[in-house]
């Protein structure tokens, strides 16, 4: 996440996530599920202008037709929680540029809520910490917490405990973002048990050497196949990026979005270019080349 003062605003950049590890551990007493995750944070944005606005009023515009500018979406909700938890009367006005797809795994609204705390700790000067913001996002989103200490971690409970890792190296990647979104609740819906559960500390290791050739090799998501089930487009595209022999490819979050890790940028780049030149007629996928935020 990256904050600049312009003026009398604060713009800030949020990125994209992608899920390297993805476990289910089972569901919780309050009804979530308990997660073991890695996720590293990706070159693809969300930006938010915001300003104090002379309403009192929290206001959003966004350049996404489909996106709800109202109370439910979570720039709001977000803003909202922290006036009322700090007690500002100040009211705020939020442009935000939606670049990072919908419901796609790549936690593009959770992001958007990290930028909108972010954003108004610097506006009104609150002074609060990367922890205290933190804690704050959880009550938004699983996800949320995670972009206050990217751009790597690993994480648990339903998200929201963060332990930070320090990535051995930069990693190049082909996203693959089908037109359909899938719905997270409807995924976890769908999720039953599919064999034993499978431990992240190989890939852990993996992930901190900077090791993409076995990286690749153990990149895991549960929640993949009850995706492909809900969503055929899902296998079908993970299924060509395979076929493109990448480090590895893998579902991220519950989907729709799928991802090739490719050995290198170079590689990345090949896998990116065949894969449009074997698109069939009358398809459509946003097709993204990334590397990992540092």
């Amino acid at each position: 996440m990256w904050i600049r003062h312009q003026g009398d605003a604060v713009r800030v950049w949020v990125p994209a996530k992608v899920n390297l590890f993805l476990e289910v551990l089972g569901r919780r007493p309050d009804g979530y599920h308990e997660l073991a995750t890695l996720m590293v944070t990706v070159g693809l944005f969300d930006s938010l202008e915001l300003r104090t606005g002379p309403s009192g009023q929290v206001r959003l515009e966004c350049d996404h037709p489909g996106l709800s500018t109202g109370a439910d979406n979570l720039v709001v909700r977000a803003a909202e929680l922290l006036r009322t938890r700090l007690g500002v009367s100040a009211g705020v006005d939020v442009r935000l540029a939606k670049r990072i797809p919908l419901q796609a795994g790549l936690a593009g609204g959770s992001a958007d809520a990290a930028g909108t705390l972010a954003g108004l700790n610097a506006l009104w000067r609150l002074g609060l910490s990367a922890a205290q913001l933190g804690e704050l996002g959880a009550e938004l989103g699983s996800d949320v917490t995670f972009f206050f200490f990217g751009p790597a971690a690993w994480c648990t409970g339903r998200g929201e405990v963060v332990r930070p890792l320090t990535p051995g190296g930069p990693l190049d990647l082909v996203l693959v973002c089908p037109p359909v979104g899938l719905s997270t609740a409807a995924v976890f819906r769908a999720l039953s048990s599919e064999g034993e559960g499978v431990d992240g500390e190989a890939v852990r290791r993996a992930f901190e050497a900077g090791d993409v050739a076995t990286l690749g090799g153990l990149l895991h998501n549960r929640l993949q196949g009850p995706a492909e089930r809900l969503c055929p487009a899902v296998a079908r595209w993970r299924e060509r990026l395979a076929d493109l022999g990448p480090a590895g490819a893998l579902m991220s979050g519950s989907g729709s979005t799928v991802f090739a890790l490719g050995r290198d940028a170079g590689d990345a780049l090949r896998i990116a270019r065949a894969l449009r030149d074997r698109r069939e007629v009358g398809e459509q996928a946003r097709v993204v080349v990334v590397r990992s935020c540092d």
